[in-house]
């Protein structure tokens, strides 16, 4: 099992437009081989930022490196950066292989 996670700081305030963008968007997820969950992650709050992670399961390392090669993340991905104002940097990628 493979977990990636991205780790986004979202601006006082915005979260609940950060939640919509995701509600809303076409992941692409369903039907790539390997992957095999998807969650949003809603961490603390300070006066500075609130911490999101997106969290996806995948079968392999390999699973997941082809999907970031695939027309499916290019589609995921098109509309990244649009909202600015929400994210208060890029998100910073965290990746984990199951050893037990």
């Amino acid at each position: 099992m493979f977990i990636a996670m991205n780790r986004f700081k979202i601006a006082p305030g915005m979260e609940g437009e950060f939640i919509e963008i995701w509600k809303k968007r076409d992941s692409h997820l369903e039907g790539v081989p390997g992957f095999r969950s998807f969650n949003l992650l809603q961490g603390a709050s300070t006066d500075e930022y609130t911490l999101f992670a997106s969290h996806s399961v995948w079968d392999s390392r390999q699973a997941f490196e082809d999907w970031t090669r695939s027309e499916a993340f290019r589609m995921a991905h098109a509309q990244a950066g649009q909202t600015r104002n929400v994210y208060l940097g890029p998100p910073n990628l965290e990746l984990f292989e199951a050893v037990i």
